[in-house]
């Protein structure tokens, strides 16, 4: 079992894994081990439009079934103006970077061309100081500029243009937030970033470009200083979380709702984020299955699942809010200026 350790917290990474994080609200624990315990034995199903959420006061409240039209009508009526977005792997899938998990296509079934011991070993920091050399082969693929953001991205770069996006918190490597233009101080890459990077012998610090000739050469970066092996910031298994992740102390009480995007919901402790927000907050997920609290039959009564293909709940989402011409607009804009910069290089 692999650990991150901090001064602050002391976390176990590997799916289904004991947890305790100082300062997540006790229901995101209970959560936790409810999707453990129910996680082989419930019944999975389809919570959509007759999803239940309350309006009123606790305990005396009314319920009614609603759809995402529903929240959507809180968005527009500004009764939703500080909205914290989780995102997963699933969320960069339409751009064409495969997911960690999926059976014969997933990034983990994928690595098995690199000779690895096992396939987690490529984002082991014991590992990777001794064999650097399959995780810069990754990185090359991996590496920002050979993939463009898609649709759920640039809905979420307008929630910013508009004022309503607290802070979006990723698990991903790809720096597809970024390309799409959201504003680093929005941003929490969960899992660190390609954008900087350290010397694991001098700990100088380097931009991410410093080094882009050489991972797309499949050299290894070498620092200009002690000639040490020079890692992108990406948050291994073993490695302390970046220190901007415990924003959501703060980040999650405040928010009035929750977007959840493309996340399996599996690895801690961001998976328990999702029980962070407060019970009274409406909770959206956009996947193709049910996971973590949206697949208990006890969910809260104001979570909506919309179970598709990612890009088409979100396209519906943006026309129940009005935005699809302007979010068309953007998503041409945007293109045309990556297509300008790329012919420039």
């Amino acid at each position: 079992m692999d650990y991150m350790h901090s001064n602050q917290v002391k976390i176990a990474l590997c799916k289904g894994s004991h947890l305790r994080i100082t300062g997540i609200r006790h229901n995101s624990v209970n959560e936790a081990h409810q999707w453990k315990n129910r996680n082989q034995h419930a019944r999975h199903f389809s919570v959509s439009s007759s999803a239940l959420i309350s309006f009123g006061k606790a305990g005396g409240s009314r319920e009614k079934h609603v759809s995402l039209q529903d929240v959507a009508e809180l968005v527009k009526n500004k009764q939703c103006t500080r909205i914290v977005v989780m995102a997963g792997a699933g969320i960069s899938t339409p751009s064409g970077i495969p997911d960690f998990r999926s059976p014969e296509s997933g990034l983990y079934h994928n690595l098995q061309k690199y000779d690895l011991p096992y396939p987690e070993a490529i984002f082991e920091i014991d590992y990777f100081l001794h064999n650097p050399k399959p995780f810069f082969t990754l990185a090359k693929e991996l590496y920002p500029g050979n993939y463009k953001p898609n649709y759920a991205h640039y809905f979420i770069r307008l929630l910013q243009d508009k004022g309503l996006l607290l802070r979006m918190y990723t698990q991903n490597i790809d720096a597809l937030e970024r390309v799409a233009g959201i504003d680093p101080s929005k941003l929490v890459e969960a899992h660190g970033t390609f954008a900087t990077a350290t010397c694991t012998v001098c700990y100088r610090k380097y931009k991410g470009e410093d080094f882009y000739t050489d991972i797309m050469n499949e050299k290894i970066p070498q620092c200009f200083v002690c000639t040490g092996i020079v890692k992108p910031d990406i948050i291994f298994f073993g490695e302390q979380l970046p220190q901007r992740f415990f924003m959501y102390m703060t980040d999650f009480p405040l928010a009035d709702l929750l977007i959840v995007i493309g996340s399996s919901l599996e690895v801690e402790p961001f998976a328990s984020l999702v029980g962070a927000v407060r019970s009274s907050v409406p909770r959206v997920l956009f996947n193709r299955d049910p996971v973590g609290p949206f697949a208990f039959q006890t969910h809260r009564r104001n979570d909506v699942a919309e179970l598709d293909d990612i890009i088409v709940g979100v396209e519906k989402f943006a026309d129940l809010l009005g935005w699809k011409e302007e979010l068309k607009n953007l998503i041409d804009k945007e293109t045309e200026k990556l297509d300008l910069e790329k012919s420039k290089k």
